[in-house]
């Protein structure tokens, strides 16, 4: 496995993700297990569409998963401490979210700093 494979990887179920979420189902939405509502859907998108970016372009595979890493830590944090009433400036949250924040934060982290950027030989 390699930073591109995972950034590829996370990208694409976050792009997943963000898509389910506008979709009645059990897993994400308004009611779900982990709660979403629009913005949060939009965050997932494009969270998704960064470490594509990452993947495949000059940004790099390593440095995306390192923001994006970044970037949920900041928010599995701020979930601790700045939600009211299911909501954290205006992104619908509950504590299957905060958790969830938690484990992406460390994966994708542990991904963007230990995984080799990438195996591809290079093009002549």
């Amino acid at each position: 496995m390699t930073a591109r494979n995972a950034a590829i990887l996370f990208g694409v179920v976050f792009l997943l993700v963000g898509a389910l979420g506008y979709v009645p189902n059990p897993i994400v939405g308004p009611t779900a297990i982990f709660a979403t509502n629009s913005l949060h859907n939009i965050i997932h998108l494009v969270s998704g569409v960064v470490l594509l970016a990452g993947a495949f372009s000059g940004l790099g595979p390593s440095l995306a998963l390192k923001i994006i890493g970044v970037v949920y830590g900041l928010v599995a944090i701020c979930g601790f401490f700045m939600v009211m009433d299911g909501m954290m400036m205006g992104v619908a949250i509950n504590d299957a979210d905060k958790w969830l924040h938690v484990g992406l934060a460390v994966a994708i982290l542990a991904a963007g700093f230990l995984l080799p950027g990438d195996s591809a030989p290079a093009a002549a």
